[in-house]
């Protein structure tokens, strides 16, 4: 995202007539609510009544729009009645649990658990290691509090000292007292990710890209795992040490597709779209017939692949499913039916209700009335017997997973083999749709009736919606956060690092309750404490670095939290301002990646250019004359090349030619970045190559710009292969400058 916290352009609208709150709280007050009864509530439930806007200036929410996503998180608040009603059952309902819903702590710090009986009984506290690996007692404190009233039963509170040398992991924790028993999930989290400690005593650089950009001469006209092996081997010649991708979450799993990696069906599993078919071993025992119906299909997509202008993710996928289908029917070895039995294992049940969704959405289109119909939910007769209906289906799509799995597998063994100390850096959306997988599969632990999206701010003056649903704070926890440990535990599998978009998310968001306009929502807090924590614990586990998008509107703790959690940052070269002036390099954050641009502003050859005040005059995005926005940016422009040149970076009189002239200007402005104390640079391909066209343009639809389906291409427009690199000039010329910057 850019510092104007926006990068999902599409305006989604969630399906008709979602599953939510009843509708009487749907509806607006029934009249005057005490607004400070009201307040109350909303803090109670982590909902923001006012927040600081893009202008500075403190904004209020509304009463309704509190009234609206208060009944998103189950909450009825439309009369004073039921506000004073809900006050007293949030005060009671920790009351009501023997043990909290989850417990998270930090390893090695003292941390104690509150147990709930019966007043004057005892307890017992025990923790069951992960894994089966043995148990430990908790100790009782000799603290003491009012009992309370609950439903008629005197009750009192309990307090448990946990043991502070638990390992790391995921344990579940006890209670028992007078045959009463409970228990919950106990998450010991590291205190401090120290995967990113090596970075500290030698910095590290890397490619960033959209992968269905960068396509070979062998694609089938989108960049495929294949070409992310090949592009991480060639970097690395070069001394990269990770490639940066964009998400590479499934969309949906037939034509049309979805273009915008940010807006997936599921976070958990990949795209069948990148799939590199001839890299599927049974290809070479297809018989001879199937063979050639392989290659046909092949040759039908082949001129998309010498396109420069748009991708067709459709008809590339048409292609695809259908070599697809024929290489699954095909005999497996022994050897390679039990490493899918395996994966299949390890993948457990979310592997297998997400292939359900695909099964039946191959048919069902994301309106239709099954998808909000409680009774055709997971684990109903309905869809049970669609579960056995469509058994072959299913099994079609968890091997879609499986042989994404193993491609992603060797593209971040191909990158470590060749030198790269990450290899591959995973990308991490900030959602998915309302009519995706994760939203049918997950519907327990997302909230209804309201979407995520941002406030207004100095691009989007409306604001935004996202058009996705966001996590239940509640509800999460009560599933013991498994939803969101899983989608880790799988984005992390083969990764050396994963970015994650809008991170700030993991602290508050902002949701924007069903019929209001994206700027009428409010902030609603999560436990960023948790969510941090158990990212932190699962991207160890995995040696992954982890990166925040923590660009935009956010509180000044939330970034010095981050990086004391061993969380890395962001930094973009254009953002980094002290007052009027660029900052100096050597003021950047050290526990950052820091790179010139990102994928919502142009490819700096068209930044320099100011290719994108045309582009937003052109669709009729600005506020103000195409004029004066240009002005505004030159004078910018010149405030960072003054920079450059005072550093040396940059002769006064640079001569060559227009081309020359850029090409020399992008190196300066990446060696004046290296001069930062970031532990990580990003070069982005588009730079490298001479691209101008943006990916993405914020605040557009499909109808307006292309956005998420341009392919890599040179400062000419032509597209650009893979097989060209090694000796494309602009490109080595670019690497060898921070490769030698960095190590000179």
């Amino acid at each position: 995202m850019t510092a104007s916290d926006q990068q999902h352009p599409r305006q989604s609208q969630m399906p008709a007539d979602p599953p939510g709150p009843p509708s009487a709280a749907r509806e607006a007050s029934a009249g005057p609510v005490d607004p400070h009864l009201l307040q109350q509530l909303a803090d109670v439930h982590g909902v923001g009544t006012s927040f600081q806007g893009w202008d500075g200036l403190p904004h209020h929410v509304a009463a309704e729009t509190l009234i609206k996503v208060l009944a998103s998180l189950g909450v009825q608040a439309h009369t004073n009645q039921l506000i004073e009603a809900a006050l007293a059952e949030a005060e009671l309902a920790p009351w009501r649990r023997m043990l909290p819903p989850a417990v998270v702590i930090q390893q090695g710090e003292p941390a104690q658990v509150p147990v709930h009986v019966r007043e004057g009984a005892t307890a017992q506290v025990s923790i069951t290691l992960e894994g089966g690996a043995g148990s430990r007692d908790a100790v009782q404190q000799d603290l003491w509090m009012q009992p309370r009233d609950v439903d008629g039963v005197s009750t009192g509170r309990v307090t448990f000292a946990l043991p502070q040398d638990l390992p790391l992991g995921w344990h579940t924790l006890h209670a028992e007292s007078e045959g009463t028993a409970a228990s919950t999930t106990l998450v010991v989290v590291p205190a401090r990710l120290i995967t990113s400690a090596p970075l500290e005593e030698r910095r590290g650089w890397g490619l960033a890209t959209q992968l269905y950009s960068v396509r070979s001469r062998r694609s089938w006209g989108i960049g495929d795992f294949s070409d992310l092996a090949d592009l991480g081997a060639l970097s690395a010649t070069r001394g990269a040490d990770y490639v940066l991708v964009n998400p590479l979450h499934a969309a949906e799993p037939v034509p049309p597709v979805q273009p915008s990696p940010y807006s997936p069906s599921t976070r958990r599993f990949f795209n069948p779209l990148y799939i590199r078919i001839e890299a599927i071993p049974e290809l070479a025992y297809l018989k001879p017939r199937k063979r050639a119906a392989v290659e046909k299909l092949r040759e039908e997509v082949a001129a998309l692949n010498k396109d420069g202008s748009r991708l067709d993710r459709d008809s590339v996928y048409a292609a695809k499913l259908q070599a697809l289908e024929l290489l699954y029917h095909a005999r497996r070895s022994p050897a390679r039916q039990a490493a899918f039995d395996g994966f299949c294992r390890i993948s457990g049940s979310g592997l297998d209700d997400f292939a359900l969704w695909s099964a039946i959405r191959e048919d069902l289109p994301a309106g239709d009335p099954f998808w909000s119909d409680p009774a055709s939910g997971l684990g109903t007769p309905q869809t049970e017997a669609l579960r056995e209906k469509l058994s072959d289906r299913i099994g079609f799509y968890r091997w879609l997973q499986w042989i994404c799995d193993e491609q992603l597998e060797n593209a971040q063994q191909a990158a470590l083999r060749s030198g790269m100390r990450l290899g591959v850096v995973h990308d991490l959306a900030v959602g998915v749709d309302h009519s995706s997988a994760d939203a049918w599969t997950l519907r327990d632990v997302l909230a209804p009736g309201t979407s995520v999206g941002a406030p207004p701010d100095m691009y989007n003056q409306q604001g935004q919606d996202w058009g996705q649903p966001p996590w239940h704070p509640t509800r999460l926890a009560e599933a013991g956060y498994v939803p969101f440990r899983n989608m880790l535990a799988t984005v992390l599998r083969h990764a050396g690092g994963v970015r994650v978009d809008h991170i700030l998310g993991l602290f508050r968001l902002w949701w924007i309750p069903s019929g209001n306009a994206p700027g009428d929502g409010a902030y609603v807090r999560y436990d960023h404490e948790a969510l941090i924590g158990i990212l932190a614990l699962e991207a160890q586990r995995a040696g992954a670095v982890v990166i925040g998008e923590d660009l935009g509107t956010f509180e000044p703790w939330v970034r010095d939290y981050l990086a004391a959690r061993g969380i890395l940052g962001t930094s973009i070269l254009w953002f980094e301002y002290d007052g009027d002036s660029p900052l100096a390099p050597e003021k950047y954050r050290t526990q950052a990646l820091a790179s010139v641009n990102t994928h919502d502003l142009p490819p700096t050859a068209g930044y320099l250019a100011g290719d994108h005040v045309a582009l937003r005059s052109g669709l009729g995005l600005l506020e103000r004359s195409e004029a004066e926005e240009r002005t505004e940016h030159n004078a910018s422009l010149e405030k960072m090349l003054a920079l450059v040149r005072e550093r040396g970076y940059l002769p006064e009189d640079v001569s060559g030619g227009p081309v020359a002239t850029e090409e020399r200007t992008i190196e300066a402005l990446h060696l004046l970045l290296a001069q930062a104390p970031s532990v990580l640079l990003g070069v982005a391909l588009v730079d490298a190559v001479g691209e101008r066209r943006v990916q993405n343009q914020p605040g557009t639809t499909e109808a307006l710009y292309p956005n998420w389906q341009v392919p890599l291409g040179g400062p000419d427009g032509r597209p650009v292969f893979l097989d060209d690199l090694p000796a494309n000039a602009r490109f080595n010329s670019l690497l060898a400058a921070v490769e030698g910057a960095l190590r000179g």
